[in-house]
């Protein structure tokens, strides 16, 4: 059987940036061993595949070439620019059915796309020493204010800071170790972060996901989502009613991404977090299976 998977970068700041995602349309006939296979075959991240569904306007389920994941902001975007540029939705705002919930996501008139995310949740504080050994830093290396934490919008991601970027474009992780920690903690992997920018963000981030077959990744908009609830929770980001952030990703792979984040606030809670970007470099190209 041959099938359509469009393919093109998400969250790109430039045409050589960006993550690249699979999006397959209709993919209601596919079992999970096939989209699973062609999750494979296409090699990125992760695949979007967009169906019917009974609760909102479209249900997408997401695939890594290992494994089914609730939810990916990355291909979320690449799969409602997708369906936008083939015509099948116009500017607008729409529902999309996710195993992280029925998430809203809105296609700007310029096809950027933001998405809805969940409210944070705020987990475990990790031992720094733990985390550190797994990506042969010290705890120096660090930031001394802000703890290593588990946060969620719809992922669970442990998140690293680290004191500048000099450390953080520098650091090659023991992969092992950092499999066996994101599975021990039940999360994706690190998001690992500074606040020293390159271009006036509010932070520059790499993420590492082994566990899921990604050792680092360009752009991640889940993680992204929850980094600014982290900082807005830990005083890095100004409190306002509306906040809008920027965050740097991907420069480490030569990849330069983008994620734009909104949140909105009442009195000290996120009751709403959207995340989102624009994507390039659509294709087409057919996968047999």
């Amino acid at each position: 059987m041959k099938l359509k998977v469009y393919t093109l970068n998400s969250f790109a700041k430039s045409i050589e940036g960006g993550n690249p995602a699979g999006v397959v349309l209709s993919a209601d006939y596919l079992t999970d061993e096939d989209m699973k296979k062609i999750a494979g075959i296409i090699g990125f991240s992760e695949t979007a595949f967009v169906m019917k569904s009974e609760l909102a306007d479209f249900k997408v389920r997401f695939f890594t070439p290992n494994e089914e994941v609730d939810l990916c902001g990355h291909a979320t975007i690449a799969a409602f620019y997708t369906l936008s540029s083939q015509g099948y939705i116009k500017p607008g705002k729409y529902s999309q059915e996710t195993k992280a919930g029925i998430l809203n996501v809105e296609v700007m008139e310029d096809l950027s796309i933001m998405m809805d995310q969940n409210a944070p949740s705020y987990y475990e504080i990790i031992d720094k020493e733990e985390i550190a050994d797994s990506l042969n830093i010290t705890i120096d290396e660090m930031l001394e204010d802000l703890p290593v934490q588990i946060v969620s919008t719809g992922l669970r991601d442990i998140f690293v800071p680290i004191r500048n970027l000099d450390i953080l474009n520098s650091i090659k992780p023991d992969f092992e170790k950092v499999t066996n920690i994101s599975s021990k903690y039940n999360t994706i992997g690190y998001h690992i972060f500074t606040l020293e920018t390159l271009k006036g963000s509010n932070a520059h981030c790499r993420n590492l996901a082994p566990l899921y077959g990604i050792p680092e990744e360009s752009a991640t908009g889940t993680s992204n989502g929850a980094l600014s609830c982290y900082l807005y929770k830990y005083g890095k980001i100004k409190p306002e009613h509306d906040i809008n952030i920027s965050v740097e990703q991907g420069y480490s792979m030569k990849k330069p991404s983008e994620i734009i984040i909104a949140l909105t606030t009442q009195g000290k809670e996120i009751i709403e977090v959207k995340v989102g970007g624009k994507a390039l470099n659509l294709s087409e190209t057919e996968v047999e299976i």
